[in-house]
């Protein structure tokens, strides 16, 4: 039996296939029982804080849904003395004897790994600049519940900013798990080289595969998936224009779509600019006139869409992640 209690999740490159296996499979199962009785007991007297340096919407909504659903305690805490008045050791002790488990979403990697080393409890993180461990999770469950095959008979693309957290993260899950993953990115937008053989040798020991280049059709060629997200992550707002001309040829649109299987399925971690309906999105559309950014609103929209699927499965995972390592093994 896996035991992950005490672990924390700060990348999922420090979690082995089986590991992450066990973690899937615990999500559906706490997402079969959700929609059976509803409720349960598993985090019941845990407490648990939510340090939030960046605005949220899946990611907290998510974290406090799956702790109340098992009978957890949450704070969400945006406004923390950490580091101005206190640092960030101090600020992670105390936390540590308050609750039984932190979940982290910021900028630096650096700050998710040393509230996990100072606090002395389970730390998850909920996203940084490098990685989004919990996103990447529910990706691969709504991908692999969406496509309905074996790991090693599936293949998904990721389209876009071939450096950002989500795109990483889909790599070493894909890896990890043996997918046949696609990059297909701008040149000066790719990732890590170094990460990039390593997630390649892993993948190919597992069954898996790893591609990554400017090829649309060499990138789609049997896809059972398509993903995209933003083209400026937070905190990179002032990039805007540059992004947009490195991406727009990287735009998921019918056409592209239209490379892959028959029946493709759309991904996107969301939010999404698909429309005009946002101010991000009236504004891009007034300076570059653009009506679409990532997606067209075509694509979203379309009966091969799963992204509102994925954003259900963050409580899931999230909910799996936090019983796995709160809890022993032999109550799961």
């Amino acid at each position: 039996m896996v035991n992950l209690k005490g672990r924390s999740l700060l990348t999922l490159r420090d979690y082995s296939s089986d590991e992450i296996r066990f973690l899937l499979e615990l999500s559906v199962k706490l997402k079969e029982k959700k929609r059976k009785t509803g409720s349960g007991e598993l985090l019941k007297g845990k407490n648990i804080v939510l340090l939030f340096e960046k605005t949220s919407t899946r990611t907290r909504c998510a974290f406090e849904t799956a702790a109340f659903d098992e009978g957890g305690r949450v704070t969400y805490l945006t406004n923390s003395q950490m580091g101005k008045k206190e640092s960030l050791e101090d600020t992670a002790i105390i936390l540590g004897r308050f609750y039984h488990g932190i979940a982290f979403r910021g900028f630096k990697q650096e700050t998710v790994e040393d509230l996990a080393r100072f606090s002395g409890v389970p730390v998850w993180n909920g996203l940084t600049d490098l990685y989004h461990p919990t996103q990447a999770l529910a990706d691969a469950m709504t991908l692999l519940e969406g496509v309905g095959k074996p790991a090693g008979e599936t293949k998904w693309v990721f389209c876009g900013d071939g450096r950002n957290n989500v795109a990483v993260s889909l790599m070493i899950i894909s890896a990890k798990l043996g997918l046949h993953f696609a990059l297909l990115c701008p040149q000066e937008l790719s990732p890590d080289p170094g990460l990039v053989q390593e997630m390649t040798g892993l993948a190919e020991e597992r069954g898996g595969s790893l591609w990554i280049g400017r090829d649309r059709e060499a990138a789609l060629k049997e896809a059972d998936a398509v993903y995209t997200d933003v083209w400026v992550s937070m905190g990179e707002e002032d990039r805007m224009e540059e992004r947009i001309r490195l991406l727009k040829p990287y735009q998921v649109n019918r056409k592209l779509m239209a490379l892959g299987r028959k029946g493709c399925l759309f991904l996107h971690c969301l939010p999404a600019f698909h429309d005009l309906n946002t101010g991000i999105g009236r504004e891009v559309y007034e300076k570059y006139g653009l009506e679409s950014m990532e997606v067209t609103d075509e694509v979203f929209r379309s009966s091969g869409s799963r992204v509102f699927d994925q954003a259900e499965n963050r409580v899931h995972t999230i909910k799996a992640v936090m019983a796995a390592t709160l809890v022993e093994p032999g109550s799961l």
